[in-house]
């Protein structure tokens, strides 16, 4: 079987990794690449035929990505359509109609956080929880779409339960960094993991005794700096027409990171969260007799 543990998709792993295989076992990738779901109704024979080799070069070409056999490999290839198509199928083009550039964000934006999925190291995730657990306060800092970040972590601060803050302006979020001490966990977000304002100031923050968790595309300043490392791998560049993914999937980290937060607090924690739901319902008029609210 392919290795699920992979963060590449199999579209993916069959685009990059054409160089490396043999010329014969290439024309058959370039064959399912070319058009995957028609591929899914082919025989071997068929998919040969289309790629101008023979049978056993099919055969060596799936088990040589791990599949057992064809059937085995058109599973594969049927779940990873499932997902979305790849990045490298959903580049946007100037003449592309308004309905190819929403197929091509969408499957774009799912396929990126598809790997992100994949990659995430949860036992990362989970020391991060327990630092924001134990913390007395959180600091979220970023700047740009990474300052989006720590607007919406800010905004979910009720569920986190503890006094939490996330200044737009870099001069304020360089005094709350000054005013970090032991106790403060700060949540730095980078992509890059090289913004300058946001390095100087996790580096102050970190000189006053704050634990650091770094949410960064990948190893960098950031990372060095962090107790604890949060990789968001997605498929980011700086294209004019590739949607920022990076900024999606740091979204839903920070559902995750608060989710995970509100629960560890227990009962009595999540209790009060449901109160304030209803209180906070019945404030704007939305409340509806005997109507249940859902905190998470």
């Amino acid at each position: 079987m392919h290795d699920d543990s992979s963060d590449v998709p199999l579209l993916e792993l069959l685009t990059g990794g054409l160089e490396r295989m043999r010329p014969s076992e290439r024309k058959v990738a370039s064959a399912v690449v070319a058009d995957p779901d028609r591929v899914l109704t082919y025989s071997m024979a068929a998919l040969a035929e289309a790629a101008g080799v023979s049978e056993p070069t099919v055969m060596r070409f799936c088990t040589g990505l791990g599949f057992a056999g064809f059937q085995s490999f058109k599973l594969g290839l049927a779940q990873a359509l499932a997902i979305g198509i790849p990045v490298t199928h959903s580049a946007i083009d100037p003449d592309d109609s308004v309905e190819a550039m929403a197929s091509k964000i969408f499957d774009h934006t799912l396929s990126s956080l598809d790997r992100t999925r994949r990659a995430l190291d949860t036992a990362r995730l989970t020391e991060a929880v327990d630092l924001i657990v134990g913390a007395r306060n959180v600091l979220f800092v970023g700047l740009g779409a990474s300052g989006i970040i720590a607007q919406d972590a800010l905004q979910q601060g009720v569920l986190f339960g503890v006094p939490c803050a996330a200044p737009i302006d870099v001069h304020q979020q360089y005094m709350a960094a000054s005013m970090c001490g032991s106790g403060t966990v700060v949540m730095a977000v980078s992509n890059t993991g090289r913004t300058t304002s946001v390095l100087e100031v996790t580096e102050r923050a970190k000189k006053n005794g704050a634990a650091i968790v770094a949410v960064t595309g990948g190893p960098g300043p950031l990372a060095e700096l962090a107790d604890v490392v949060l990789v968001l791998r997605t498929f980011e560049d700086t294209d004019i027409y590739t949607p920022t993914v990076s900024r999606l999937a740091g979204l839903v980290l920070v559902d995750i990171l608060a989710t995970a937060v509100a629960v560890r607090r227990g009962p009595r924690h999540l209790e009060r969260l449901r109160e304030m739901k209803e209180a906070l319902s019945a404030f704007r008029g939305s409340a509806e007799t005997g109507s249940t609210i859902d905190i998470l």
